[in-house]
């Protein structure tokens, strides 16, 4: 990567983190709600999962299941950002610029990505000190987890916002869709108690591969994350080649496409 490369996504880093800091209210709103609910439930989860699924089984659904789900719906941030560029209309300017299509997208997603990854290492935190469960044994391998996690979500997020033609559209799909990623994938009741066709459903939701991988790394069981990360990840490639496609069709000019 060239001197000038570098110095162009640096400056898109900082001008994109800059608009995250002066408007915080989701990532705030992701990131106290799921306290909250880990706070609120956690007597509910502990006291039933552990009778139903082994001792620690609650407090791991207390601390993977919010975590999961609110990471889900964090999608909106970097859908929020890019579609901001559209309603701004500044897209065609950017485009007009030096930099490249993939120096606009990394300068775009990185702050997200680091705003994502952020906020699994304090709810991971959060969760473990307040449910009492152990930290995991292997750090780096929760981390390498979540850098994939975030990494998946971002790839999806952008490709939805490529997609969109609103706001309220946005909205609408991240909330709704969101919620039924997470659920679907284990992130309020666990997939073994749902009925056999939900549990046959769950399988083609990013959420339950997600859940998989994340509790196979706090047990540290580093064979048990790679068919969930190698799924995870197929899916974030083809929606980053769909968003690259998109970005070549010229979306983000005045006209749909």
């Amino acid at each position: 990567m060239s001197t000038d490369s570098t110095h162009r996504i640096w400056v898109l880093v900082k001008h994109n983190a800059l608009i995250r800091w002066r408007d915080p209210g989701q990532i705030i709103s992701y990131l106290v709600l799921p306290m909250a609910i880990m706070v609120m439930f956690k007597p509910l989860y502990q006291q039933a999962l552990n009778r139903f699924a082994g001792d620690d089984q609650g407090a791991l659904q207390v601390v993977t299941g919010p975590l999961i789900m609110f990471s889900i719906f964090a999608m909106a941030v970097v859908g929020h950002s890019v579609f901001l560029e559209r309603q701004w209309r500044t897209w065609d300017r950017l485009r007009t610029s030096a930099a490249s299509t993939g120096e606009l997208l990394i300068g775009k997603t990185v702050p997200v990505f680091v705003i994502l990854l952020a906020q699994q290492l304090i709810l991971l935190t959060f969760g473990c000190l307040i449910t009492g469960l152990s930290f995991p044994s292997s750090f780096a391998l929760v981390l390498l987890v979540l850098v994939i996690w975030a990494t998946v979500l971002i790839a999806i997020g952008t490709a939805l916002a490529t997609l969109i033609r609103s706001m309220a559209e946005l909205g609408m799909l991240t909330d709704i869709g969101s919620m039924v990623v997470a659920a679907l994938g284990g992130a309020l009741v666990p997939v073994s108690m749902m009925p056999g066709w939900l549990q046959l459903l769950a399988h083609f939701s990013p959420g339950y591969w997600g859940l998989e991988m994340l509790r196979a790394a706090f047990r540290g069981d580093a064979g048990a994350v790679v068919a969930p990360a190698a799924i995870l990840l197929a899916a974030g490639l083809a929606a980053g080649l769909f968003t690259v496609r998109r970005l070549a069709r010229g979306w983000g000019r005045s006209a749909l496409v």
